[in-house]
């Protein structure tokens, strides 16, 4: 039987965090189990910072975006030394599972970690970059994607009014899935990410159209693409179509800040349940996630090796759209 489990966050906030907390905090409650919430990720671990969390306190959490309990990359955790100092303040607190909420990071670390603590841990899926595998929609992505759009339609009055091509960033070092999903909803006219990797080629193959036809263009590119980001993919339009009016948005982090969507929160809700659930169940290094609508459980492992492919009907999608 579990009687006390510790929560925290790491890594990038994304919104839809506190929801996921909340959640936690009121099904562990639900079955008599107390929660230790630690502060700022593993670094929380490694110096024994936590609160307890009672139901009052996450009373009106699941509108806040952000994280309550703070976050940060730990780069103490990858020393074995401190693994083990954190370990032992979770033995010493009598904690006996371990809920991380963060991403890609935060579920390497939770891999080296068990090896220390013996303690299970369950991962709940918190990056707006939406680049895990065993998950349709991480925490904060939808949030994100709907940031994005919101964005790009604004700029588009701008860029309708004036005749002129803006170049919108967005985050996605290594993921695309914001620029894609956003670049669909948005009706953008070009889209450049790392998984796609000739369409700076393509961008190219437009310019001539663009020429003839005039008028506003959208193109948004992911931070992480082969072409370079915003200013180098302007200076390419720039130089392939001379005459054009080129600006640049770097949206930036307001894509991780506010309220989260409806969606978001019922996600980050689900998997907060499901994660308590799981430790009860004596389930142990995995993520919770829903695919397909089905909740899912994915070992660190895989989860943690990025979706090197788009599918393709989503490739195809995109190229007749911007066409």
């Amino acid at each position: 039987m579990i009687n006390k489990i510790a929560v925290f966050t790491s890594g990038g906030d994304a919104p839809g965090m506190n929801a996921c907390i909340r959640a936690v905090v009121l099904t562990a409650h639900h079955h008599n189990i107390e929660v230790l919430a630690y502060l700022k990720g593993y670094e929380g671990l490694i110096d024994n910072h936590f609160i307890k969390l009672h139901p009052a306190d996450v009373k009106n959490l699941v509108y806040r975006g952000g994280t309550i309990l703070g976050s940060a990359r730990s780069k103490r955790f990858m020393e074995e030394r401190f693994r083990r100092q954190a370990a032992d303040n979770l033995k010493k607190e009598g904690v006996q599972g371990l809920i991380a909420i963060g991403g890609d990071g935060t579920f390497k670390g939770a891999l080296a970690f068990e090896d220390q603590c013996k303690l299970p841990v369950i991962g709940c899926a918190g990056t707006i970059d939406n680049d895990l595998v065993g998950i349709d929609f991480t925490i904060g992505y939808d949030t994100a994607i709907n940031t994005v759009v919101e964005a790009v339609d604004k700029i588009r009055d701008t860029a309708q009014s004036h005749d002129r091509i803006f170049v919108v960033e967005v985050m996605g070092r290594d993921a695309g899935l914001i620029a894609l999903r956003s670049a669909i909803a948005s009706g953008a006219d070009a889209v450049l990410i790392p998984e796609l990797k000739n369409d700076s080629t393509e961008l190219h193959a437009k310019f001539e159209t663009w020429k003839k036809e005039g008028g506003s263009r959208i193109v948004i590119v992911a931070e992480g693409d082969e072409s370079g980001g915003a200013y180098k993919v302007a200076e390419q339009i720039k130089k392939g179509i001379p005459e054009a009016d080129v600006r640049v948005s770097i949206l930036g982090h307001i894509q991780r800040g506010g309220n989260p969507s409806c969606m978001g929160r019922v996600n980050a809700a689900t998997y907060g349940y499901h994660a308590v659930k799981a430790l009860m169940q004596g389930r142990r290094s995995e993520m919770v996630g829903l695919v397909n609508n089905a909740i899912c459980f994915t070992p660190f492992s895989k989860a943690v090796k990025h979706h090197l492919k788009i599918k393709p009907e989503l490739e195809e999608l995109i190229k007749v759209l911007s066409t």
